[in-house]
């Protein structure tokens, strides 16, 4: 209730340092939060069972440092990173836009991250995780490890996120690491899968436990790269497809301030493109593939919304920089009435 007062204030900074002031607040001080009360609505997703559907979507604690105060806020479940295996300062700034008026967010951050050693500290450290909290880790690969060796980075943030991560996420989609996107070929993709299967199940095998695996994707897919990104989630053995991340696009924004700085749009302007994309995979897949919507949920009926288009789990992020904390318990509630 109190975030509508302190946007003002957190709106008189740049995007990037109220990110950080927030971040920061909520690492030091968030255990000090009353915990924001969801009803249960436990859903069975990835072999896991999620006291409500609603998530954080990774980019908005890179580093795992504020697990604890972001569990406050009453999230079901908590997806940290994109983390890369060494630590990367990323795009030069500034590099996070505001649109306001469209309610949405362009970024170019670049996976700044200060690395895998030291998110898997903050995870040791979060009680969150120690009471069963179920968390999501992020992987990417290092701004300069070359497209062909890519598989390499995203092996090692697997076998380093796997002893600590309730699943695992496969981030491919960010158009803000040069040639990223290219993983979301047809080739690339069964390669890139195929070696991250076959060492997910060593790796689980060795633990005695199966820790899900998910890939994240783009908005910006015709019907034949969904064609194939569908398939191959089959045929390596995928928990769960993630749809989306941030557009190219920047239809709806092109007039505003802000408009054409370069990036990924996220918030409300990426909703429809989002959703069409979850929508697409769902009927491809018939639930062979668990899927998880991201992309544009700014009010509870958005995320009702991702639901009824084929969605098993929801995800927040820029939607919450305008709305706040309310939007995780508006949403949850929306879901939990139909």
């Amino acid at each position: 209730m109190l975030y509508p007062l302190l946007r003002p204030l957190f709106f008189s900074f740049d995007a990037e340092r109220a990110h950080d002031l927030t971040l920061g607040l909520l690492a030091r001080a968030g255990h000090l939060l009353p915990a924001q009360r969801i009803a249960p609505d436990p859903v069975s997703c990835m072999g896991l069972t999620f006291p409500n559907p609603v998530g954080l979507a990774a980019g908005l604690d890179k580093n795992g440092a504020a697990i604890d105060g972001l569990a406050r806020l009453g999230f079901g479940f908590i997806e940290i990173g994109t983390i890369t295996p060494r630590p990367q300062p990323g795009n030069p700034k500034p590099r996070m836009f505001r649109l306001p008026q469209a309610q949405a967010v362009i970024n170019r951050m670049g996976f700044n991250n200060l690395g895998l050693d030291v998110l898997i500290e903050n995870v040791r450290r979060s009680s969150f995780v120690r009471d069963g909290g179920i968390l999501g880790i992020n992987i990417g690969k290092n701004a300069d490890t070359p497209i062909e060796h890519a598989v390499d980075d995203y092996l090692i943030g697997l076998r380093g996120a796997h002893p600590f991560a309730s699943y695992i996420t496969v981030n491919i989609s960010s158009p803000n690491t040069k040639n990223l996107r290219q993983l979301q070929g047809a080739d690339e993709l069964d390669a890139l899968l195929g070696a991250l299967d076959a060492e997910r199940q060593r790796l689980d095998a060795a633990a005695g436990r199966r820790v899900p695996l998910a890939v994240k994707i783009a908005p910006d897919l015709d019907n034949t790269q969904i064609d194939a990104i569908a398939d191959a989630a089959v045929r390596h053995h995928l928990d769960a497809l993630i749809a989306t991340n941030t557009t190219l696009s920047r239809t709806g924004v092109e007039n505003l301030p802000y408009g054409g700085e370069a990036g990924g749009l996220s918030g409300a302007p990426v909703y429809e493109k989002s959703t069409a994309v979850l929508r697409a995979l769902s009927q491809r897949l018939a639930g062979r593939v668990a899927l998880i919507g991201v992309g544009g949920i700014t009010e509870g009926r958005h995320a009702r919304a991702k639901i009824d288009a084929g969605a098993q789990l929801v995800q927040l992020y820029s939607g919450m920089v305008y709305r706040g904390p309310a939007l995780v318990a508006e949403a949850a509630a929306a879901l939990r009435a139909a």
